[in-house]
């Protein structure tokens, strides 16, 4: 792969996270790179181990996820790098983000993820998340793992509904 390829990506994906209202997951990113025929997986695995390595982003971890935050380095390598990309790649980015900014947000805010416990039930965690920040948090025991998967699936659905029932009957 050449070098040159490799800074186009890194820069690409610098510029995603810019330009994004909310934390983007690797997931959307790979949605981004390999929908768009830019580059495949494992390439992208490397410029996100080139990223990381060189303080340009950084990896949080969020339950099942990934997602990531630009450094001030990396916003520095960007204005530094911005004008080497095509505007048709930039605008191609902007577009993606906006057709996609529902789905991301909700990826981004509406968490679910469970896990074996040792007592052989599993532990549901559904969270609400608003600026980065957690507006609402609940863990559920479930007996199955169906029952956790099921639970997680349709908070993904249901959690505004739910959120809104639960803070209308508080305040009742």
């Amino acid at each position: 792969m050449s070098s040159q390829y490799l800074t186009l990506y890194k820069i690409i994906v610098l510029y995603m996270l810019k330009r994004s209202d909310v934390s983007l997951s690797k997931s959307q990113i790979y949605d981004f790179m390999l929908e768009g025929e830019y580059t495949n997986f494992l390439t992208m695995q490397e410029v996100f181990f080139e990223l990381r390595n060189q303080n340009f982003i950084f990896e949080e971890k969020e339950q099942n996820r990934t997602f990531l935050r630009l450094s001030s380095e990396g916003e520095q390598t960007l204005l530094f790098f911005l004008g080497h990309v095509d505007a048709e790649i930039r605008l191609s980015v902007d577009r993606f983000l906006e057709e996609n900014k529902l789905r991301i947000r909700d990826e981004s805010s509406i968490l679910a993820d469970y896990q074996k416990t040792s007592d052989g039930q599993y532990e549901v965690s559904l969270q609400i998340k608003e600026m980065g920040q957690s507006v609402f948090e609940l863990k559920l025991p479930m007996p199955t793992e169906e029952m956790a998967e099921n639970l997680c699936y349709k908070w993904k659905e249901k959690s505004h509904l739910v959120y809104q029932n639960i803070v209308e009957s508080l305040l009742k």
